[in-house]
């Protein structure tokens, strides 16, 4: 099943809008017959490319998946049948699989006789975490949000003038770019646009926009973007959500937005916006983890990465879970999830 995480990972940013899923084929030794991955949306999923590279092996094989193997024909057929028409005899799952529409195939396997197996919460929580951008966008209805903040080791994102470029190292930035890349949306506050005049874009190193490019999203609740805006050119499509399209009161309400996102099909918010928005979402139970690069810097003074809030004592504080710790160069980055 680790093997299988690892290999579900591969499919980060090339699969969305549908869930990663790694597959690993063992015969009756223990020996792995073949390996497979969902690579692409509209490719074939993990389960068909583990059979095909094992080709007759995988007959009286062990499939182990870290999703529950889909029940129904989208752009492709079931992977339940084409197990059994493979000849696997044993399949152990990690996660069942939220969506009504493809679940199922535990059932289906079962019923032709096939030994299935629900590994325990422990073997199952690193499947979760690898898909859990897909997991929480179907259980919730909304696209899975990222926080993403460059902070100093005070916790500010910018100093007492203002000045923010760069807090964080060429690494740090480096990473970011990555990340935005493997998502299908980017979020910020009309804030942000005035105080930042953001591009929003994945770049390369020469700071040029390089392959297919997120969404862009601005909320803006009475319509103050510059028409010259960066965020508004050409390098990418973007949404300037308002509060008469998106609320009808005085302010832009982020869950409205979040909802027609998914509607359009996106499952990943990249939140890149100032502490304002960040804070608002943040009370409104609508950030499912954190990232924060932090640098070897202290200010004493300037902008905190969250600003105001509704939380006024220690018991109304929200709780998350630190999931990983990595190196950036010089920095520090924290991914804290709070579900």
């Amino acid at each position: 099943m680790v093997r299988a995480v690892e290999l579900a990972a591969r499919g980060a940013g090339t699969v969305l809008p549908n869930p990663v899923v790694g597959c690993v084929l063992l015969d009756a030794h223990g020996h792995t017959v073949g390996e497979g991955w969902h690579e692409r949306a509209g490719g074939p999923h993990a389960e068909v490319n583990a059979l095909r590279a094992a080709g007759d092996t995988a007959r009286g094989a062990t499939a182990v998946v870290t999703l529950e193997p889909c029940n129904h024909t989208g752009r492709t057929g079931p992977c339940s049948e084409a197990l059994l028409a493979a000849g696997v005899t044993r399949v152990v799952v990690a996660v069942r699989d939220p969506w009504p529409t493809a679940a199922g195939g535990i059932e289906r396997l079962r019923a032709a006789g096939v030994d299935v197996v629900l590994v325990t919460p422990a073997l199952a929580a690193p499947a979760e975490d690898v898909n859990r951008v897909w997991l929480v966008a179907t259980r919730l209805g909304r696209p899975f949000v990222t926080f993403k903040a460059g902070v100093t080791a005070d916790g500010r994102v910018a100093a007492a003038d203002g000045t923010s470029r760069w807090i964080t190292s060429a690494e740090s930035r480096a990473d970011v770019h990555l990340l935005r890349s493997r998502v299908d949306t980017m979020m910020v506050g009309v804030g942000t646009v005035l105080a930042d005049d953001p591009w929003l874009t994945v770049r390369d190193s020469d700071g040029m926009p390089i392959g297919p490019q997120p969404l862009r999203v601005v909320l803006d609740s009475v319509g103050r973007t510059p028409p010259g805006a960066r965020v508004l050119d050409d390098a990418a499509e973007t949404l300037v959500a308002t509060a008469a399209d998106f609320g009808g009161g005085l302010r832009v309400d982020p869950a409205a937005v979040l909802s027609e996102l998914y509607r359009r099909g996106r499952r990943h918010v990249l939140l890149e916006g100032g502490p304002t928005l960040a804070t608002a979402m943040l009370d409104d139970d609508l950030v499912d983890e954190m990232l924060c690069y932090t640098a070897p810097v202290v200010f004493g003074a300037g902008r905190m990465m969250l600003d105001g809030g509704r939380t006024a004592t220690l018991v109304e504080a929200r709780r998350a879970e630190l999931r990983e710790v990595r190196r950036c160069g010089p920095d520090v980055m924290l991914r804290y999830a709070f579900r």
